[in-house]
């Protein structure tokens, strides 16, 4: 079989699509609390709520995937799951009890957790292929995605002053739509083909042949700590930062300052610091980040140190995010793509729902000291990421 023959929108496809994606969930993730709180939703219940959406997604995500591989159906189903979650959103604005919105909220992360893995799953193959006309470095899409996040916030923001809490149904609906509608006519289905003569893998034994290589065991484990280190900033930051002085201004732009760092890192900074460094060097920088950035939140909420520190969440995040896709591209299969992504983004998950919960406690114990322990998870990741050094790269 000839090499596959890449379309030359490509990249314009792709942007287009984590674009569509990514502004969906930027208008819909702030206002979701608010818009069941609307709909008479007690605390208690939103608890369970995303509780069990939680729990939904680690499963749907792996199931999702390796139907994919097994289909080697990456792009077609994640056409299908995109158009599922559009037409499920649209359920909120039928359902009036808590049992209807329960069942809408479930059925709603079932279909959508397996987006952005299958997403991430067909762009970085597609950006991985021999240079020629439809090869793109992953994180210009991504970084595409991370900017459409910050104006869905902000376009929702206005359109929720305007038209109440329910037109964010219809805006998360809608850009849902739009992504399904490029991941079916735009996105080239020749990635699908890269792997026709590969014998196809159940979900159980393809995740198995994934643990069993070395690497990518070590990969989840890094990411689980960096990334699950992130737990304590994002259920206590602004509670750190109102009791040290913050008001709501500036904490809102503390907020946009690390999301500006994600989206600079994606784009400009990050694909070459990883060509660089290798996805060891890079881990361990995000590392060494992290480190210095859970260090100054236990200690202060000086405005000019949080100011600085802020914006490493282009390290934290972004960076570790890219060193792991080019990883992933390495060492997994292309017959698993969807099925490693969705390894991947399970064992993150995973481990950052059960820091958030630690956290709770943690931080009602210690205080702003709390964040330490996330310093921690990051210097415990520091000496590992040596293991994410392939032997094709130990002459560094």
């Amino acid at each position: 079989m000839g090499r596959p023959q890449f379309d030359r929108r490509a990249l314009p496809s792709f942007v287009l699509l984590y674009v569509f994606l990514y502004a969906a969930f930027g208008v819909a993730s702030p206002f979701w609390p608010r818009f069941f709180e609307e709909r008479g939703v007690a605390p208690e219940q939103l608890g369970l709520m995303l509780g069990l959406g939680t729990a939904v997604r680690l499963v749907s995500g792996p199931v999702a995937g390796g139907i994919a591989d097994r289909l080697k159906a990456r792009r077609g189903v994640l056409a299908i799951c995109i158009g599922l979650s559009a037409s499920i959103t649209l359920g909120f604005l039928l359902a009036r009890s808590f049992p209807h919105l329960l069942l809408a909220s479930l059925c709603h992360a079932a279909a959508l957790a397996p987006v952005t893995v299958l997403a991430d799953a067909v762009a970085i193959r597609q950006g991985a292929t021999p240079k020629g006309p439809g090869r793109f470095e992953y994180g210009w899409v991504r970084g595409a995605g991370s900017a459409a996040f910050i104006g869905g916030t902000l376009i929702a923001g206005q359109v929720l002053s305007a038209m109440g809490l329910s037109s964010i149904i219809l805006l998360h609906a809608g850009l849902l739509a739009g992504a399904a509608v490029v991941a079916s006519l735009f996105i080239g289905a020749a990635i699908d083909r890269q792997s026709e003569a590969e014998r196809a893998a159940s979900l159980f034994n393809g995740l198995a042949g994934l643990l069993r290589i070395a690497i990518f065991r070590r990969l989840l484990l890094v990411t689980g700590l960096i990334l699950g280190s992130h737990a304590m900033h994002d259920a206590f930051a602004v509670i750190r930062w109102n009791a040290g002085g913050i008001g709501p201004g500036l904490a809102s732009i503390l907020w946009s300052l690390s999301v500006g760092g994600e989206v600079i890192v994606f784009f400009l900074i990050g694909p070459r610091l990883v060509t660089w460094t290798g996805p060891a060097g890079a881990a361990a920088i995000a590392a060494g980040a992290g480190i210095l950035r859970w260090v100054v939140m236990a200690l202060t909420t000086d405005p000019v140190a949080l100011i600085l520190v802020q914006p490493l969440h282009g390290l934290t995040f972004a960076l570790l995010h890219l060193a792991s896709m080019r990883l992933l591209t390495e060492i997994v299969p292309p017959q698993l793509a969807a099925t490693g992504q969705a390894a991947y983004a399970f064992a993150a998950a995973l481990t950052t729902a059960v820091l958030t919960v630690a956290a709770g406690a943690l931080y009602a114990w210690f205080g702003a000291a709390a964040f330490l322990t996330m310093a921690a998870l990051c210097a415990a990741a520091f000496p590992l990421t040596l293991g994410l050094r392939q032997p094709a790269d130990s002459g560094r």
